[in-house]
């Protein structure tokens, strides 16, 4: 019986003082997460350096990285455990896209 896969989107505001080299870095870790757990990324990439609507952390604008994946229904509690615990992400969210 396969597993159930649905599909998903993580958004997440990085520390706008890292290197384009060290957010991809972040960007990969997070696609790995999905990837080594059955689930398959369909796009995940930089936007830009956005002004924050409120301060973060005495951040006042954030780099936003946008990620597309289906995956099984347990991957996103592991990807949102390990965004919590990543110091240069600010904020996180991962939605559950309908059909």
């Amino acid at each position: 019986m396969s597993e159930v896969t649905r599909k998903y989107e993580a958004f997440y505001i990085v520390n706008p003082e890292l290197s384009d080299a060290d957010v991809q870095k972040i960007a990969d870790r997070f696609k790995a997460v999905v990837e080594e757990r059955s689930g398959s990324v369909e796009s995940a990439g930089k936007w830009d350096k956005r002004k924050l609507a409120y301060e973060i952390r005495g951040f006042k604008e954030g780099t936003y990285v946008l990620m597309h994946f289906a995956s099984p229904p347990q991957v996103p509690q592991e990807l949102n455990r390990q965004m919590r615990n990543t110091e240069n992400v600010l904020r996180h969210r991962i939605y559950s896209i309908e059909e």
